[in-house]
């Protein structure tokens, strides 16, 4: 991989730019807390070839929101499973607004060709 390439890959949200202590350092948290939401498998980081746990911007948004949870007073694996279970209801709601304009214009459902 070139220079070029991976100045590219920095506007790549899932790009595990971030090492651990960059990740807990950006996040104000401990470098066990990125390690206690992964246990609890909300986020996988990548490992380099060193075996270095790698983080993504992504991946940090999703360990914020587990941070902010937990700052109010929730358990960790309990503060994960509430962020899975938003995610889940984002994309029930995606899906749902998706059924409802294509019942609404028919002419847009798939398998009509659209």
């Amino acid at each position: 991989m070139t220079a070029d390439d991976s100045f590219g890959r920095l506007d790549d949200d899932d790009y595990p730019a971030y090492t651990m202590g960059r990740a807990a350092e950006m996040l104000g948290t401990t470098q066990g807390f990125l390690r206690a939401v992964g246990e609890a498998r909300l986020i996988t980081p990548l490992r380099s070839e060193g075996g270095h746990r790698r983080y993504s911007r992504y991946q940090l948004r999703i360990a914020a929101r587990a941070r902010e949870l937990v700052d109010q007073g929730t358990p960790v694996e309990a503060a994960c499973r509430i962020i899975v279970l938003e995610d889940q209801l984002e994309e029930a709601q995606r899906i749902n607004a998706e059924y409802r304009r294509a019942a609404a214009d028919p002419a847009d459902s798939p398998g009509n060709g659209a």
